[in-house]
């Protein structure tokens, strides 16, 4: 590819784009090195000379591109930027990492190596080896982090440009931006990018609800905004009044926030509320303190408007562990609609927007350490023990990324940021491992509370520990912090170990016992098939720690003394042990990429997924296991969203094409006014009016509110649609939802 030559409309394009890139760089305040960009852009341009992406543009307008995002969008340097012009060369072309180091430095070579490290994506074709050169990427970013800020400036590019790609690679490129790449922006306080990225992926996967909620959206912006004008001019006035210069602007939900409320709080888009966000951004005054001017801005707005009591975040006090500051309050606007206000200072939205590049231009000397400081530390903490499998290892890397944050105090006072949802037990490992292995308990508040206690904002936490305490298998279950999962499992792997040693070694001396020796490896798979564990280490574990007991096992190895020797003879002839798995390669079983769905192939081409439960209408995908067998996922269900990351080449497109033959079983709930015939008039709507058979019916009334859940058989998504359109319309019914039945959905708390 590479003889072929650019055109002048090529080589005109390839330069403006550069131009533009120095444009950008002239406008920010980091000093001036345009002589070596430009080296970096002559040297990566020659490099991938000739080579065109799939979009059918010249390759090195990706790096450009990146290069765009690093200094416009993040707000990097001269470094970060060659090493975006640089990231592809030494993965794609013969360029080595110590050609990159002789031209333009350790620093540019060293950061270029972590970014082709992982240049296949984090989970590649070997998924264990990927998940290695991960991890060391992620200690190269607690030395220098923009190693990962150029990678998600990458990936941002690819999914900007994901169009081009095919389906199957789409759902694997969008599935590992949803798992890790989006998380991680949000961890590193890149709010923008991170909403960006998980649109992106959620176009990508869920095209058709996609476009649906934004047709919504775009139909109801006119009036949202219209509502925003008339909501800010008395604000706008009172800041003037008050002598701020400031930005007052809105921020309309994105659609995928606007659809994960939907999905966790099982409601319709005319349900959500917040849509609407105002946004503050004032310059502070230099003879007050900044987040004393921000009470200030918040007194001045809650006279105005009326704030919701329980809906105040301050982040200003104590900010959250990706660096984000913000005051927010929740305030009754006109016409009764609740209205979020964030109140930031310049400083603050500049952190907000761009996440740690901002962190640290304003960051002194004097400053104390910060949560993303703390943060971090703790990941280079994880990284020490890390898990030795591939995606335990990302999944235990990613608890840390989107989860929210409280603050608890030692008796001592000092403050700690701790996960939500976090026990008495993880709040001992964070403090010390030793703490965490001889923990026994807590005082809490003064009040002596068990392990598996779940901690409160403001809690007061005293560890009790005792020296013959020691970590229990069920503790993993108890735990939700990586660290502490990272530790017990590491403690456990070393115990496992020696239980192993132990345990095989006590499987010798039996040997030696019976005078078999010579037949250590016939012994052994009897012993295995006697106690269904084909693991030869998960069996010498079970020795070693006493679950089998070798004392009474001379009749599995020689059941019957006259043919005893026959038995060891060949142990594998005519038993075939119906555990194993059955392993058929991709050159046996031919990969499908597109399955269509009809009742004909049902239970023969393909089955429906157990965890998710699609019905015709739903956008589904299928993935092929080593056998060849299709289950078909809805593409939100969490099980395809780690199978798309983990195993993206065994994804396929799925397309239904039935005939009303087969019917599902599906569940509607609703909730009304509890008065008489409302129940009768819904009867109606589902049994006359749709012909609709009732698998399932369950009503409840307390105080004067029925709620209701009702299983019914339907064919496809689009009868629920139109039976949840008219029930809708019955007088007293406030409320009526499909629900999906998938496991593992959560509301992420939007931070920006």
């Amino acid at each position: 590819m590479g003889d072929i030559v650019f055109t002048d409309k090529d080589e005109q394009m390839i330069q403006k784009e550069f131009e533009s890139l120095l444009a950008d760089y002239r406008n920010t305040h980091h000093r001036q090195k345009v002589e070596l960009i430009t080296k970096a852009f002559h040297f990566a341009k020659n490099a991938h000379q000739g080579v065109r992406r799939k979009s059918g543009e010249p390759y090195i307008m990706h790096p450009l591109a990146v290069a765009k995002i690093v200094v416009k969008e993040i707000g990097l340097g001269s470094t970060s930027i060659c090493c975006a012009l640089l990231h592809d060369v030494v993965e794609d072309t013969e360029y080595t990492v110590e050609d990159i180091q002789n031209l333009f430095g350790d620093k540019i070579a060293s950061i270029v190596d972590g970014l082709t490290k992982i240049s296949g994506g984090v989970f590649g074709k070997q998924a264990n080896i990927q998940a290695e050169n991960f991890r060391k990427l992620l200690l190269t970013m607690s030395e220098d982090v923009r190693v990962i800020l150029i990678k998600i400036a990458d990936r941002l590019h690819n999914m900007r440009t994901l169009e081009y790609q095919p389906i199957e690679k789409q759902y694997k490129i969008a599935g590992e931006t949803q798992y890790i790449y989006a998380p991680l922006a949000h961890r590193l306080g890149l709010f923008t990018i991170k909403t960006e990225l998980e649109n992106l992926s959620f176009k990508y996967e869920h095209p058709d609800t996609y476009k649906e909620i934004s047709d919504k959206l775009e139909a109801i912006k006119s009036t949202q905004l219209a509502f925003f004008e008339k909501f800010a001019d008395p604000i706008r006035e009172r800041l003037k009044q008050m002598g701020y210069e400031f930005e007052i602007a809105a921020r309309i939900k994105s659609v995928y926030s606007i659809w994960n409320k939907m999905q966790a709080k099982g409601i319709a888009f005319e349900d959500v509320y917040d849509l609407l966000a105002v946004r503050i951004i004032f310059e502070p005054k230099p003879e007050f303190q900044e987040n004393d001017q921000c009470w200030m801005l918040y007194s001045a707005i809650t006279a105005i408007y009326k704030p919701h009591p329980e809906r105040i975040r301050d982040w200003i006090s104590t900010p959250k562990a990706n660096g984000y500051e913000a005051l927010h309050v929740t305030v009754m606007g006109q016409n009764g609609q609740w209205v979020e206000v964030q109140i930031r200072s310049r400083r603050m939205h500049e952190i907000a927007e761009r996440g740690l590049a901002a962190h640290w231009k304003y960051k002194t000397g004097e400053k104390s350490e910060s949560e993303l400081d703390k943060w971090l530390k703790q990941l280079k903490d994880i990284l020490q023990s890390p898990e030795p499998n591939a995606m335990e290892f990302l999944d235990t890397f990613k608890l840390n990324l989107y989860a929210s944050e409280m603050f608890v105090f030692t008796p001592s006072g000092d403050i700690h940021t701790m996960p939500k949802g976090s026990t008495a037990l993880d709040f001992a490992f964070m403090l010390h491992t030793d703490l965490g292995a001889h923990c026994i308990g807590a005082k809490v508040n003064r009040r002596l509370e068990p392990l598996n206690y779940i901690l409160k904002a403001g809690d007061q936490i005293e560890i009790l520990t005792a020296e013959e305490q020691t970590p229990k298998e069920e503790w993993i279950n108890i735990v939700t912090t990586a660290k502490a999962k990272g530790r017990l499992k590491s403690y456990f792997r070393r115990q496992n170990r020696e239980f192993a040693r132990k345990g095989e070694e006590l499987f010798n001396e039996k040997l030696k016992e019976l005078n078999i020796t010579d037949k250590y490896d016939s012994a052994l798979y009897k012993l295995q098939q006697h106690y269904q564990i084909y693991n030869k280490t998960e069996l010498f574990q079970q020795i070693g720690n006493g679950i089998i007991v070798l004392d009474d096992v001379e009749k599995i190895f020689i059941p019957k003394q006259q043919n005893k020797w026959l038995k060891y003879l060949n142990p594998f002839s005519n038993n075939k042990n119906k555990n194993t798995d059955i392993i058929t390669t991709d050159s046996q079983k031919e990969r499908i990429k597109q399955v269509v769905l009809t009742e004909e192939n049902f239970g023969k081409q393909y089955h429906i997924a157990q965890c998710c439960h699609p019905i015709p209408g739903d956008e589904v995908l299928g993935y092929q296991d080593p056998s060849g067998e299709i289950t078909i996922h809805k593409r939100f269900c969490p099980v395809a969203t780690r199978l798309k990351s983990v195993d993206g080449k065994h994804i396929c497109n799925a397309i239904w094409e039935t005939h009303r033959k087969n019917t599902f079983i599906e569940t509607i709930e609703l909730q009304g006014i509890d008065r008489v015939g409302v129940i009768i008039s819904v009867l109606h709507i589902i049994s006359d009016q749709f012909k609709i058979n009732i698998h399932d019916l369950h009503i409840t009334a307390e105080n004067g509110i029925f709620s209701g859940i009702i299983q019914l058989h339907v064919y496809d998504k689009q009868e629920i649609i139109e039976l949840l359109k008219t029930i809708r319309k019955v007088p007293n019914i406030e409320s009526v939802q499909r629900i999906d039945q998938i496991d593992g959905i959560e509301e992420i708390e939007e931070l920006d």
